[in-house]
């Protein structure tokens, strides 16, 4: 097999307002959490049972990081389409750690809101690709369609 992939996909709810914090150079970065949960019938109680997944988000690209600034808050529903990136950090005490986190950026990230503030069934998605076909733009696209009658749910 020639290459590889590194794709994350994930539709949750954000569990907190995003936190923008900004790079010494002045760029603003996005920081996401994110719950994703399944739930089962418990096969010897009957009882319901739910299992919730929390899920590191961090945007860099500059118009997602806008769109997050302006249109998301906390229980938000998004569907995030990012890479999975593990970093070393040492935290006060000198000891080293690792963090898993789904990375945005470049051309390969989208965010897209499962909801919106109006209430209607619109569907708006942000992505770091460009819809026109201009490689060397980094500009957020943005989509709005009306999904009622494409979406048999």
């Amino acid at each position: 097999m020639a290459g590889s992939l590194n794709k994350v996909q994930l539709i949750g709810n954000l569990g907190r307002d995003p936190e923008i914090r900004s790079t010494q150079d002045g760029k603003e970065i996005a920081n996401l959490t994110i719950a994703t949960s399944e739930s089962w019938k418990d096969k010897v109680t009957g009882e319901r049972r739910e299992k919730t997944e929390w899920h590191r988000i961090v945007i860099f690209n500059d118009g997602l990081v806008n769109v997050v600034k302006n249109y998301v808050k906390k229980g938000s529903k998004l569907y995030i389409e990012g890479a999975l990136q593990t970093r070393k950090w040492t935290d006060q005490s000198g000891v080293e750690k690792y963090t898993t986190e789904i990375v945005l950026q470049g051309f390969g990230g989208t965010l897209v809101m499962l909801d919106n503030k109006s209430g209607d069934s619109n569907v708006q998605s942000f992505s770091n690709q460009n819809n026109q076909g201009n490689a060397g733009s980094n500009e957020s696209s943005f989509v709005d369609n009306d999904l009622d009658d494409a979406i048999p749910f």
